[in-house]
């Protein structure tokens, strides 16, 4: 078990680094670095005018090193500007070049300074993350145990009116994007034309005071299109189960249909969707970027739009980071929680 969890790791850290200098390649294109400079610059700046600057601030050095420096394996530069003035890179504000240490990235918690926001994109990336966990959490509390009595009901009897009623529904919040299921939601429960106006409080006021009326649109809008997909997953792993050769000895022993289902074969179906459940919390982040927007929840996703239409470059950076890292750590989580329920994984 100990040498599967260090394989993890290890391909885990690899898969890390190579994905994260994908994403710095990209963030770091010349039309971004060119538009930074004119939006921090001048708009009318020139192309000599734009090179200078971009190569005042270090911008100009090559991908690898200025990927290293980001990490923080390679020395942040010191550069006499061809404006008179000496720049170093771990100089923060406030800091003297002289004393700024020789080493400053992610790998020493300097994640940058937002270009939009005026601060650390550490403390913005670790406030707004609390914000959209705070959301994750009720949407899995409602996703999770929704999903599972859905495809339970419709997986115990293949085939019969319930579960042609509950595999429809699925289907249907699983077809229907973030983006329909909430404007529907704000027009008919938000919305005074309509006359349903039931939800008063706004998404940005949870933020500080989570309460019915102002998280439950934005927590609904995310569980059903997560509901449908769990729950057609438990469905056919409940449907397999259900034909087993121990399901039909327990049956001709006598056995009541209620204990079937309880104690023989709900143990065995929910091993397949465990995986399934794990992979939706990547997928969360990708939902909350449009349900966040939608509902003007000023979380993670909310964060991520606006770094990438105000071409903050270092926050796009560190929010795309994070969200390779969630990725992949709950990837490492499922394959551990799926070694620990299926035996036969342990043997083999």
């Amino acid at each position: 078990m100990g040498l599967f969890i260090l394989r993890r790791l290890a391909v885990m850290l690899f898969t890390a680094l190579c994905l994260t200098f994908v994403v710095f390649f990209l963030t770091n294109l010349y039309p971004n670095l060119e538009k930074l400079a004119k939006t921090q610059g001048n708009f009318r700046m020139s192309e000599a005018e734009v090179s200078s600057w971009l190569g005042n601030r270090g911008y100009s050095d090559n991908i690898f090193s200025k990927y290293g420096q980001w990490l923080g394996v390679v020395p942040g530069y010191v550069i006499e500007g061809t404006d008179g003035e000496t720049r170093a890179r771990c100089a923060r504000q406030g800091v003297a070049i002289d004393d700024a240490p020789r080493f400053c990235g992610v790998l020493q918690g300097d994640w940058g300074f937002s270009t939009v926001f005026k601060d650390g994109n550490g403390s913005i990336i670790a406030t707004r993350l609390a914000l959209t966990g705070k959301l994750m959490f009720w949407v899995l509390m409602v996703m999770v145990p929704g999903a599972l009595i859905i495809g339970v009901l419709a997986g115990m009897r293949e085939g019969s009116r319930t579960d042609r009623s509950l595999s429809t529904a699925s289907i249907i919040t699983t077809a229907t994007p973030e983006y329909v299921s909430g404007v529907i939601f704000i027009a008919i429960f938000a919305s005074s034309a309509v006359g349903l106006k039931w939800f008063k409080g706004t998404a940005t006021s949870a933020m500080s005071d989570a309460n019915f009326e102002n998280f439950f649109l934005p927590v609904i809008t995310i569980a059903l299109y997560g509901i449908g997909y769990i729950a057609r997953m438990t469905r056919a792993s409940m449907t397999e189960v259900m034909t087993a050769q121990y399901i039909r000895t327990a049956r001709l022993k006598g056995v009541s249909f209620a204990n079937i289902v309880m104690k023989h074969a709900l143990r065995n179906a929910l091993i397949a969707p465990f995986t399934v459940i794990m992979l939706q919390i990547p997928w969360l982040l990708n939902g909350v970027v449009i349900v966040e927007t939608l509902f003007n929840y000023k979380g993670f996703g909310w964060v991520l739009v606006q770094a990438a239409g105000n071409n903050d470059v270092e926050l796009l950076l560190g929010v795309s980071v994070v969200s390779v890292f969630v990725v992949l750590l709950t990837q490492l989580i499922s394959d551990i929680g799926y070694v620990f329920l299926n035996p036969r994984i342990r043997i083999s």
